[in-house]
């Protein structure tokens, strides 16, 4: 049995600049120095996290991919059976097999995701806590005020969401790629 797994590309997770070390500030007008402003991390988030981390925290706390595939579950399977189907007819028409027959479910699945997040479908699951606070706030790493108008939920520097992968494996075969954290669908 072929199975599906949802999850990252695990990556640094740095969401701004604010995490870095700051400028030595500017002196006052009258030439004293100005004492210097410590900024301190919103979020859960550590410093040296990774989208991996991230994705484990967000799933743990609201879970995401796995409301993903209950909403979705449909979809998905047609986007598996159409995918196998295109590789079959290949076959038939005298092509090689392709060396992933999922390949193009994996990418469907994966923009799919993409959109669950981007359409706000899944601030309208009815989970608690979500729509977030962040997210009706308008708090956007992305713009330089860091804030904006409101967001959907758990796009907020858009590392999350652009790292999503979706992929499946054979039988006999490791469960999880290199590289990647996720759990099976």
């Amino acid at each position: 049995m072929t199975t599906l797994h949802l999850g990252v590309i695990d990556l640094p997770y740095v969401q701004d600049a604010a995490h870095t070390v700051p400028a030595a500030p500017k002196p006052t007008k009258s030439g004293k120095p100005r004492k210097a402003r410590v900024r301190k991390r919103s979020g859960p988030v550590a410093a040296n996290s990774t989208t991996g981390d991230v994705a484990q925290l967000l799933e743990d706390k609201y879970h995401i991919m796995e409301i993903f595939t209950e909403v979705h579950k449909e979809d998905i399977d047609e986007d598996i059976g159409a995918s196998l189907a295109r590789a079959i007819e290949n076959m038939m028409a005298g092509k090689p097999m392709p060396a992933d027959p999922y390949a193009q479910a994996e990418e469907d699945i994966e923009q799919r995701f993409r959109e669950f997040l981007t359409n706000k479908e899944m601030d309208d699951t009815g989970t608690p806590g979500v729509p977030t606070t962040a997210s009706l706030r308008g708090v956007n790493h992305r713009l330089k005020i860091k804030r904006g108008q409101p967001r959907p939920s758990f796009i907020d520097s858009g590392l999350y969401q652009s790292s999503a992968r979706a992929w499946t494996d054979a039988p006999g075969s490791e469960s999880e790629a290199e590289g990647r954290t996720g759990g099976a669908v």
